[in-house]
């Protein structure tokens, strides 16, 4: 669970709204201090019981290299309502979300698109299914498949309580005490458990399924045309730090280490991190326009 250290929002960034065919998502803006951008814009999507405000922490550092930076709660997420149905959180069907949000937000430019854990398998199904062209790709503490290790086993056993115990069970059994065990000031353990509640129960079941199942797509990954990065702490507890590695080898990606970082480098590393993006972006544009 990714646990921001702070809640309050930096000068430029504001709570919004994205409209797009499938919906209204709710969102963070982060626009440049001249308030005028001059380079593509950039998208960011969360993991599966993450949300928008994993990404305060570099929102603006990001929009300070001159672009407007999106980050959104996918459908059934916090602040975006979703069905009870659950096809409409396929890793598919929120995909289909992502495209439309990039086309939403580009408004005929290409945009530069990051996913974080979950995340990751998501806005990889917009990136090879969509109609949206990305200025490039970054996936962000994510796998080429199914997750493994303690986060598989953590998810696995959230399917056998959530549909029988429900959020309160799987909050007061699990999560709240490792935010306490973590020292999470009560501030954000009170936004946390905001955060769980909002969630489409719907939702969270069906995205975990999605997360322990997703097949690998490396391969139809590489036949796009975009500039990609596999971005990871190196000390992620979700897919292995090698296992990410040889995945930035089979897709011939940029990769970036960020050292003293688990599995949130938003939130873990936030200067290193947004510094990485604001590189790979800068470059892939230049690439582009050259």
């Amino acid at each position: 669970m990714s646990t921001p250290r702070f809640l309050t929002l930096p000068p430029g960034v504001r709570s919004t709204s994205i409209e797009t065919a499938a919906g209204s998502f709710a969102a963070l803006e982060a626009l440049p201090v001249s308030g005028v951008p001059e380079r593509w814009p950039a998208l960011l999507v969360p993991g599966l019981t993450g949300s928008k405000e994993d990404f305060i922490a570099v929102l603006q550092t990001l929009a300070q290299s001159g672009r407007r930076v999106i980050a959104i709660d996918m459908r059934g997420q916090f602040e975006t309502s979703g069905p009870d149905d659950p096809s409409a959180y396929t890793c598919a069907a929120l995909g289909n979300d992502v495209d439309l949000l990039a086309q939403a937000i580009g408004e005929g430019e290409p945009v530069h698109l990051v996913g974080h854990s979950f995340g990751g398998l998501v806005t990889r199904e917009a990136v090879i299914d969509g109609r949206t062209k990305f200025a490039s790709y970054t996936l962000m503490s994510s796998g080429p498949a199914a997750i493994v290790g303690p986060r598989e086993r953590a998810g696995r056993a959230m399917l056998r309580e959530l549909p029988e115990l429900g959020m309160e069970q799987l909050w007061h059994s699990r999560m709240e005490p490792e935010a306490l065990a973590a020292g999470v000031p009560d501030e954000i353990v009170s936004f946390l458990r905001k955060r769980l509640f909002s969630n489409s129960p719907a939702g969270m079941v069906t995205m975990t399924r999605e997360v322990l199942s997703a097949p690998d797509r490396c391969g139809e990954l590489t036949q796009v045309e975009v500039p990609v990065l596999v971005l990871y702490g190196e000390h992620d507890d979700g897919w292995p730090p090698s296992m990410q590695s040889e995945m930035a080898l089979r897709l011939n990606a940029d990769c970036v280490v960020v050292p003293g970082s688990v599995h949130s480098p938003a939130v873990e590393a936030p200067e290193t991190t947004a510094a990485a993006l604001v590189r790979f972006w800068n470059a892939a544009e230049a690439r582009s326009r050259g």
